[in-house]
């Protein structure tokens, strides 16, 4: 029996096309999976990912023991258990998938200072980062020129999982963290989230590939038909391979459409790869005029500002952890454009709450709505009653989140503050800033 190899997991808990774990298994040795709740990442992580995240845990585990695996749970800094296990087992490997964000690449060279054998590896994204770049650059800043190369791009094969592991006895495994009811983290826990693991997310895609994306490219920003995939947390989590699901999606009815928006997600990634600093620094300076105004930031967290359709886009976020593409864009448009808050203030909360909080597409979707980001129309007009119109013509999604205005008819749930007497609707605010009406 050869040397034992470590295979980091991190944003990748799946068994299936997981090119790192395939690269462990070819080696001569035992492999010897492991994930590390770092306190560096779960002390400020949404209470709503730290739960996807421990049910995510727990299903792969069982996925690895069922082909005589485990998935071995440390708590610490990240390098400093890979090192311990390295000395525990006589490992003097370990593979990883490669990430994008500034904690990716501290963790990358802390692990590479232990003296191991570091190997990164695709797998968050369909198209590696650098994968695609324009000439004379190390990333695109646009999005059409990048998808029109992006496009012509080979894939990569996708890859099984392993039919089986071979695991160095006498290790402790470590115990499942009950990272839903342990009191930390931030926002609160959405009341109706989706349940996190590899298993149910293969679940949703075979449902969304059969029952949903054949209409996707003419009812995705169908507000009151939900009709995007609901695989953002699956992708982000990487319960779900990028690629495996753009393999799936390309050559059906209604893929082309969707594929792209894979595409974003990849761009977003090339991005930040290249820009690390998205979370706190704008892409694109503008010396943009923001404002403080503690209380219209809190009526806007609230789903109190008075607005309809950026009330329910928030209210959902509450009661989801989850929130439609195309509310994310009114909601972000009116805090940033409309209130003239600062792009990181609505970010924050959104991470607070958000199931697929993931750095590269929130933070790069925030500053693209703000103006500071890749948007080539930095100063473009975003109108919340106009998008209320167009994509919830008949108030069915604002009345599904909104109670308070359940009853009026139609598309009057938008416009509550002209109802009888110019009141408006009991227990429901005026609009805290103009909506564009």
């Amino acid at each position: 029996m050869g040397t034992p190899v470590l295979v980091l997991f991190t944003q990748d808990l799946r068994p299936h096309d997981h090119p790192a774990l395939t690269a462990a298994v070819r080696a001569t040795g035992p492999v010897v999976p492991v994930f590390v709740l770092d306190p560096a990442i779960l002390g400020r992580a949404a209470r709503n990912r730290r739960a996807h995240l421990g049910e995510a845990l727990a299903d792969l585990r069982s996925g690895l023991r069922e082909r005589g695996g485990d998935l071995l749970l440390r708590r610490g800094d990240t390098a400093t258990e890979v090192r311990r296990l390295a000395e525990e087992t006589g490992a003097g490997a370990v593979h990883l998938s490669a990430g994008v964000t500034g904690f990716a690449a501290r963790r990358l060279e802390a692990l590479r200072a232990t003296g191991l054998e570091v190997s990164t590896h695709p797998g968050l994204t369909v198209v590696p980062p650098g994968g695609v770049a324009p000439a004379g650059g190390d990333h695109y800043k646009v999005f059409t020129p990048y998808w029109r190369a992006w496009e012509g791009t080979r894939w990569r094969e996708p890859l099984p999982a392993p039919d089986s592991l071979d695991l160095p006895p006498g290790l402790e495994p470590g115990a499942l963290p009950d990272l839903a009811h342990d009191g930390e983290g931030t926002g609160n826990l959405a009341p109706d989230r989706a349940a996190g693991g590899w298993t149910r997310a293969r679940d949703r895609l075979r449902a969304w590939l059969d029952d949903g994306l054949a209409d996707y490219g003419d009812r995705h920003d169908d507000l009151p038909g939900a009709a995007t995939s609901g695989l953002s947390a699956d992708l982000r989590f990487g319960c779900l391979s990028p690629l495996e699901v753009a393999v799936a999606a390309r050559d059906r009815p209604g893929g082309s459409e969707f594929v792209r928006q894979l595409a974003w997600r990849d761009f977003h990634h090339q991005v930040t790869a290249a820009f690390p600093r998205i979370t706190t620094d704008d892409y694109r300076p503008r010396d943009s005029a923001w404002r403080r105004d503690p209380d219209a930031l809190a009526a806007w967290r609230e789903g109190r500002t008075g607005v309809p359709i950026v009330d329910a886009g928030m209210r959902q976020l509450l009661r989801e952890g989850f929130m439609h593409n195309r509310t994310r864009m009114i909601t972000a448009a009116f805090l940033t454009r409309t209130l003239r808050v600062h792009w990181r203030e609505g970010a924050a909360h959104f991470d607070a709450h958000l199931t697929d909080g993931d750095v590269a597409n929130e933070y790069g979707n925030w500053q693209w709505t703000a103006g500071t980001g890749n948007d080539t129309r930095p100063n473009r007009a975003f109108n919340p009653s106009r998008q209320a119109r167009r994509f919830d013509p008949e108030g069915v999604y604002v009345r599904r989140y909104v109670p308070e205005l359940a009853d009026l008819p139609g598309a009057r749930a938008h416009t509550p503050w002209l109802e009888a007497d110019g009141d408006g609707v009991e227990g429901y605010p005026s609009p805290i800033a103009d909506p564009g009406r």
